[in-house]
């Protein structure tokens, strides 16, 4: 349940981490500082000039004449500094007004109920340096005027602003420090995604802590690997595939020489099937390595492009293609993927319908046709290179490439290829890519 509410993000998690440890300890000290001195020592100033104040008031009362009386006023200005008037005739409100929030008027209130024998009344807001007592006597009320800062501790205030700030100072500096490290690992995340994508971004250079310096050299050293593989690989199977002409025109000679029979003619269509294998690979093997470095392009103008160049009269597509889609890549690869797509729709079907779609983040190229489709069983052999549905597409031009074209062009780019049932009866192929 608590997961659900957790940071995502790596560099959510590790402030999380930095500033709740601070919060709590602020937390539990500010707890502790109220709970403990501030109160405790609040409630002893209270009590002492309540203490005073019954004291004042008994003289006062018990003084034999206003002589005397002057003279506690005098007394209690002097050694206690407590400004004293008496309002003779006069009652005190009959109730305070106390706010249940705040926590000098409470503990004010209980020391002069335990001090005070006698109905009281006080003011802790209209005065800014004094705190306003009132206490009924017989023939009127005396008003006395203590400094706030002998009824209360006033620096509590001072001291949760100072742990709010330091407190604010101390995140503030951590997020700056995490924020530099994350944006290490985050450079090398953008670097690992464009790699997938198909981009090289040369300018990458490890930076940040040592460990992520580590995993930096270990990504450059493991891209470097991979491109040489890549490259090794075409190289190699281009290589081999030119190398099977020289035997296949040593046999259709010797086949040229051969009288004409069943068994010469099966064996030529052989000959011939092979020799459309070998160049439909190595002109795929020729897109591949030439393809250049990636490019910036609308994906929907390339896809109006494509169809246009499969149905110039625009008989057997339908197309619905608007507005435009940024994207960067290998343009003559994604054409020819794009294709081969559309090649296939039509080679085994009347009728085509081609949609771009947007479904953040990816952008989706979807080709229907009203064709035979492709068993649900046999879908994810068709993407392997050479392998062809005998079946279905008997009679019909094509090595097997197609499919498996498609789907090394899309995830070369950090995108797939999904074949299903069309809405029109009969294939849908989705070449999904990230926008």
């Amino acid at each position: 349940m608590l997961k659900r509410f957790m940071p995502k993000s790596l560099y959510g998690r590790v402030a999380l981490i930095v500033i709740l440890p601070i919060f709590l300890m602020q937390s539990v000290i500010t707890y502790v500082f109220f709970d403990r001195h501030w109160d405790t020592v609040t409630a002893n100033q209270s009590a002492n000039v309540a203490g005073q104040i019954s004291l004042l008031t008994r003289l006062y009362e018990t003084a034999p004449d206003e002589e005397a009386r002057r003279n506690v006023e005098k007394m209690a200005f002097e050694n206690l500094d407590i400004s004293t008037r008496f309002e003779r005739g006069r009652t005190i409100p009959s109730a305070n007004k106390l706010s249940p929030f705040n926590l000098y008027n409470k503990t004010l209130d209980r020391q002069l109920r335990e001090e005070l024998s006698r109905p009281f009344w006080f003011d802790t807001k209209s005065w800014p340096f004094y705190v306003e007592i009132r206490v009924q006597t017989e023939d009127g009320y005396l008003v006395f005027l203590p400094f706030r800062d002998r009824v209360f501790a006033t620096t509590g205030p001072v001291f949760v602003l100072w742990l709010i700030g330091t407190s604010l100072l101390l995140g503030t500096i951590a997020i700056v420090f995490l924020r530099n490290q994350v944006r290490s690992i985050l450079r090398l995340a953008t670097a690992a995604e464009a790699f997938g994508r198909g981009r090289d971004m040369p300018g990458f250079r490890p930076s940040g802590a040592t460990e992520v310096r580590r995993a930096g050299r270990a990504f450059i050293a493991m891209r470097e690997r991979l491109k040489r593989h890549l490259d090794q690989r075409t190289t190699m199977l281009a290589g081999v595939s030119h190398d099977l002409r020289t035997p296949l025109t040593r046999m259709k000679l010797a086949l040229a020489m051969l009288p004409e029979n069943a068994d010469a003619d099966e064996i030529r269509r052989d000959v011939a099937e092979m020799e459309k294998m070998i160049e439909s690979y190595l002109e795929f093997a020729s897109d591949i390595s030439s393809a250049g470095e990636p490019e910036g392009f609308d994906l929907c103008d390339l896809v109006r492009e494509a169809v246009e160049d499969a149905d110039p009269a625009g008989e057997r597509i339908t197309a619905s293609i608007a507005g435009s889609v940024g994207f960067e890549g290998r343009r003559a690869a994604m054409k020819r993927a794009i294709g081969n797509l559309i090649g296939n729709s039509l080679k085994y079907a009347n009728r085509v319908a081609v949609n771009v779609e947007r479904r953040a983040p990816f952008v989706e190229i979807i080709v229907d046709d009203d064709g035979p489709g492709i068993p649900e069983d046999k879908r994810r052999d068709v993407f392997k290179p050479f392998f062809r549905l005998d079946e279905a597409r008997s009679g019909k031009e094509g090595v097997g490439l197609g499919l498996a074209i498609v789907r090394e062009v899309a995830r070369s780019h950090g995108g797939d290829v999904a074949l299903s049932d069309s809405p029109l009866g009969g294939l849908r192929a989705v070449l999904k890519l990230p926008a």
